[in-house]
């Protein structure tokens, strides 16, 4: 064990509910080692989440994956990062490359493009995605994200055509 994993740890166990501690922790760690993508991962987590400071969080993140691309732990918090600021473009174009690596999950990546999929409000696309997602997952609580996500977009699906019936009937 080295002395970087130990601040890694402690800064784990701080986060989220010890900020101060997380990021003294972090900042020892990556003073040990600025390249380390577990330090910088949880950095851009700690920017991303809790100070919404998105740009910020996403040096963080890209410095990860520039240093080692089969950082896969970095791929979900990166692609939330993106949905969030609404980097569409850029998080379809991570989707892509990151399922062409190997090892990578696809579960979680291609439950990621179905939220991408929904918050574009292509409804479909996004359970076309989730039924790829479904069949790269050996995790049952993520079956059970999968299964939450697809009943909450054909729900979306139906209001909107209940909305669209609506609009006709008024004509």
């Amino acid at each position: 064990m080295t002395l970087v994993n130990n601040h890694i740890f402690k800064a784990l166990d701080a986060y989220p509910y010890d900020l101060e501690e997380a990021i003294e922790a972090l900042n020892y760690a990556l003073a040990y080692d600025s390249k380390n993508t577990m330090a910088l991962c949880l950095m851009g987590r700690i920017y991303a989440e809790t100070l919404h400071d998105y740009e910020k969080a996403k040096t963080f993140y890209t410095e990860a994956l520039a240093e080692n691309v089969n950082a896969f732990h970095v791929y979900p918090h990166y692609l939330n990062l993106l949905l969030w600021n609404e980097d569409y473009e850029e998080a379809a174009r991570f989707i892509d490359f990151a399922l062409t690596v190997k090892g990578s999950d696809k579960a979680v990546l291609y439950y990621k493009k179905a939220i991408l999929f929904e918050q574009q409000v292509r409804y479909k696309e996004a359970l076309q995605h989730l039924k790829l997602a479904k069949r790269y997952t050996y995790n049952d609580n993520f079956m059970t994200d999968v299964n939450e996500a697809k009943s909450r977009i054909k729900d979306k699906m139906s209001k909107g055509k209940t909305s669209k019936n609506r609009k006709k009937k008024k004509r």
